[in-house]
């Protein structure tokens, strides 16, 4: 039995021939929940189209409006009209966006402001947040979930130095609401390299087009200090991408089975990390083109191994994992030991039900190492984490007799997953379609 009732477990669809789909993708959650932060503190009501409805951002949006803003509308366009800001609960769930990037919008309500989440995500590190923002002036009880933000209506701010080595979360949750501090913020990070570049140039871009002013450091790798000057965050009508990083399962079902997948709306520029899965495919021996607008990739007869440092791009690391352990050559994946304070410690749960398939994966200090091995069927656990549970799918398509346990934790990024990769498998077995 669960912590909710019985253990669930989804065959994970297995096919013998090659995958031709077109797959359709709702929006972005990192793009989503920033944008929803950005216009609940802005200075005027905002529209956000593409939104991507998900346990993570209705989580989100349910914060913002327990702390009293007017978030209205249909599945993907929001309707947010800014409000004074109050006390209330925030439940977290396991969304790391929430717990990370919604205390620092808590110093400025008028009140106490509660977080919990769900028991996996009392595991999760936050003080390094919290810490900060008590630097900062805050008064805040406790150093993980849960805790309390007393929330006096502003923040002072200032200057505060993190280590922001384990997410780069610790660094975008202080920028986004950094503009509203009575002395805006300057955040240094002093420590190891951080992770996940690329989500703290979206946080920054996306600061920029509300007219905040932001300092960024041309290159984040020598220099690690960004300042926010105080003032108002504009207004903005945001449009939101497809979701790129959830895009991956898909791609890699037609890199593992020889097959063709589309995706339709791909940017032509973005600062999502999922883009690289492009470099990713071709050096493993596929092919990927963008042609007006729809990424296509055309898996390879045979994949190869790859040796690559995913430390940017981490949250690709269950998929190229999935991917590795069907090649037919070794692989490395390097830089990503901050994946292991991540929904559940990611590199031992890969080697971990990898291996339990008769893979051969080992654990490094900063990564895994990934040994081509005959797999064969058995249960894959989730460990709650959505990533885990694509990657058992990716599997599955090639090793037959897979169970996956508690598929619908996809349903934190993308609640459609099941219907999506079956209807992607339907057109495998009677020709070209579309899944959507």
């Amino acid at each position: 039995m669960g912590e909710d009732g019985p253990v669930t477990y989804w065959p994970a669809p297995h096919v013998d021939v090659p995958v031709h789909a077109t797959v359709t993708l709702p929006g972005s959650k990192s793009i989503t929940n920033r944008a929803v932060i950005l216009a609940a503190l802005a200075d005027g009501p905002s529209t956000i189209t593409g939104a991507l409805r998900s346990r993570d951002t209705n989580l989100m949006i349910g914060a913002l409006r327990a702390l009293g803003a007017d978030i209205s509308g249909d599945d993907e366009t929001l309707t947010v009209v800014p409000a004074p800001l109050g006390g209330g609960s925030v439940d977290c769930g396991l969304a790391g966006t929430v717990m990370r990037f919604l205390p620092p919008v808590a110093t400025l309500a008028a009140g106490e402001v509660a977080f919990d989440g769900d028991a996996q995500a009392r595991a999760r590190p936050l003080r390094t947040i919290l810490d900060a923002l008590r630097r900062l002036g805050a008064e805040i009880d406790g150093d993980a979930l849960p805790f309390v933000v007393h929330g006096k209506g502003a923040l002072r701010g200032g200057s505060v130095t993190i280590d922001a080595s384990g997410s780069s979360q610790f660094v975008s949750g202080l920028l986004l609401s950094a503009a509203r501090f009575d002395e805006g913020l300057t955040v240094h990070h002093d420590g190891k390299a951080l992770p996940s570049m690329p989500h703290i140039e979206m946080t920054v871009e996306m600061l920029r087009r509300a007219d905040v002013e932001v300092d960024a450091p041309a290159d984040s790798r020598k220099a690690q200090t960004w300042t926010v000057r105080p003032g108002p965050i504009r207004a903005v009508d945001w449009e939101i991408e497809p979701d790129l990083s959830n895009a991956t399962p898909f791609l890699a079902a037609a890199a593992v089975t020889g097959g063709e997948v589309s995706i339709p709306h791909w940017p032509r520029l973005t600062t999502q990390p999922g883009d690289v899965i492009r470099e990713i495919l071709v050096r493993m021996g596929a092919e990927a083109r963008v042609f007006d607008g729809v990424l296509t990739v055309h898996g390879p007869e045979r994949l190869a191994g790859i040796d690559i440092d995913l430390h940017d791009v981490g949250e690709l690391t269950p998929t190229v994992a999935a991917l590795a352990a069907l090649a037919d050559s070794p692989s490395w994946l390097r830089g990503i030991a901050h994946l292991r304070g991540h929904e559940t410690d990611r590199l031992a749960a890969l080697s971990t039900e990898i291996n339990r398939l008769g893979g051969a994966v080992t654990e490094t200090e900063d990564g895994l190492e990934i040994v081509p091995a005959e797999l064969h069927g058995g249960r894959w656990h989730s460990y709650a984490d959505h990533r885990m549970a694509t990657a058992g799918a990716i599997l599955g398509l090639r090793v037959p007799g897979i169970e996956i346990e508690d598929i619908g934790t996809t349903a934190k990024t993308l609640p459609n997953f099941v219907a999506l990769w079956e209807r992607m498998l339907d057109t495998a077995l009677s020709g070209p379609g579309v899944a959507r």
